[in-house]
């Protein structure tokens, strides 16, 4: 007899991104243990509208289902938005937490709706950051788990196709022979520091480097973007936290303009970036600190690595739980470019021990970081609460 547990989740397929990629998989791995009641946004319907009709919709199937022992909320935002759970039912209520979704630093939220989010009965953090950030505000420690996100390990049976570079050619109009290339992915967000390595460390690396940028990139400004500078900049700069910004596209572009060995490819199909990603000889994440924005995590760093690529990464935030140094990736200290660049140099100077390093991350993070690592621990920490 399978207990019934109830997810309810606003990141959920079709949409993309690591949250409703987490989510997905989450959910997918308890049903095959628990009787899985799910109530996810999929895009039917107007987001708000969602919110707004979620409490009705909770109470119908909490009355038709009376043998659910749990409810798990898949973020922050969504603890926030179901508060009313704490007053309908007596239910234990697991909230998982990403980063920012705990550390998101308006005076309001940090003291009026973080002490609300301590009275759930458990929080799941995905990094030994979040943790730390979640009892550093109130929460028990007996009910503060850590469980790392996965990665999809299909990733790595993905054979290599070594067309890959007369595409770039063909289709992106770049000649990466007798290059060693860099990689990058992402959106990019000042916290993800693509400006800063741009400007600081690739004019310190030798000619025959390449960086490839690949993500959404703006190249003008948006309505959004202007009625933000109506507010005063501290204002300001908590919204575009809130909206998930604040974006570096302006400074990423400007830096793009000044260099030679940088080009940014722009959205590229999942296919071609997991090709690129292969090809090159290293994958980076120069994060840098932004006051009130933290990388909760490191799934972009995990993905590389299962694809083979070795990974330098800024030592900060949610990024060592995913890069575990020496292992998976080499860590270096955030913001110092000399350190970045000394190691690049490094690691492309001798390119049999660099293969062997990559090897070894990736054998290392496929041990590690499978989705079905992260659902039995999940697992363990919901059966403490139903039994």
């Amino acid at each position: 007899m399978y207990e019934e547990i109830l997810c309810i989740t606003h990141k959920y397929p079709p949409f993309t991104g690591g949250m409703e990629k987490q989510s997905y998989e989450l959910i997918q791995g308890l049903s095959s243990y628990y009787r899985v009641h799910i109530i996810a946004f999929e895009g039917k319907e107007n987001k708000l509208l969602w919110f707004l009709k979620l409490k009705s919709r909770v109470k119908k199937l909490l009355k038709a289902n009376p043998n659910i022992k749990l409810i798990h909320l898949n973020d922050g935002a969504m603890g926030v938005a179901a508060l009313w759970l704490q007053k309908i039912t007596q239910i234990p209520v697991v909230v998982t937490y990403h980063g920012l979704d705990i550390t998101y630093p308006l005076t309001f939220f940090q003291k009026k709706l973080i002490p609300k989010l301590i009275k759930y009965k458990g929080a799941v953090c995905v990094s030994k950051f979040t943790s730390e950030q979640c009892i550093k505000r109130g929460f028990d420690p007996r009910t503060t788990f850590i469980v790392n996100n996965g990665v999809d390990l299909k990733l790595n049976e993905i054979p290599f196709d070594s067309a890959i570079a007369q595409k770039l050619g063909e289709k992106y109009g770049i000649d990466v022979s007798g290059k060693n290339i860099i990689m990058v992915t992402g959106r990019p967000v000042k916290r993800k520091g693509f400006s800063w390595f741009l400007k600081n460390v690739m004019p310190l690396l030798d000619n025959d480097v390449i960086l490839i940028l690949t993500g959404a990139l703006k190249k003008s400004q948006t309505f959004f973007d202007i009625f933000l500078r109506c507010f005063p900049k501290m204002l300001r700069h908590k919204i575009q936290l809130l909206f998930g910004y604040p974006d570096d596209n302006k400074e990423v572009i400007e830096q793009l303009k000044k260099q030679r060995n940088a080009v940014h490819l722009g959205r590229v199909s999942n296919e071609d970036l997991i090709q690129i990603i292969s090809l090159a000889d290293l994958f980076v994440m120069p994060n840098i600190n932004i006051p009130g924005d933290v990388e909760g995590f490191g799934l972009v760093a995990l993905e590389a690595s299962a694809r083979g690529t070795y990974v330098l990464a800024s030592k900060v935030q949610g990024i060592t739980d995913a890069v575990i140094d020496m292992e998976n990736g080499t860590l270096l200290p955030c913001e110092n470019a000399e350190a970045w660049a000394d190691k690049i140099k490094e690691m492309l100077s001798d390119k049999e021990k660099l293969k062997i390093l990559s090897e070894k991350g990736r054998n290392f993070t496929i041990q590690h970081f499978s989705w079905q690592k992260m659902v039995d621990e999940y697992i363990q920490v919901f059966d403490g609460f139903i039994h």
